[in-house]
């Protein structure tokens, strides 16, 4: 549900990983493995979009790495 305007109809854009840190990621590490992806959720009706982590573990990953930023 939009968080905007209530509205049900979202669309969710999956995060990506391409080279040179292309796409919708977060860098951890020098690797592309390393590379949190980050998903976009879209309401149709509005507009109003947000990213999300959808995997607990990599937001530890993020927890551990930038804690002091």
């Amino acid at each position: 549900v939009c968080s905007k305007c209530s509205g049900i109809d979202i669309v969710r854009i999956p995060g990506t990983v391409g080279g040179y840190g292309a796409g919708n990621n977060v860098n951890v590490g020098s690797w592309l493995i390393s590379y949190i992806k980050v998903s976009r959720y879209l309401c149709s009706d509005c507009g109003f979009s947000e990213e999300w982590i959808d995997r607990a573990e990599d937001i530890q990953k993020l927890k551990k790495n930038f804690k002091d930023s």
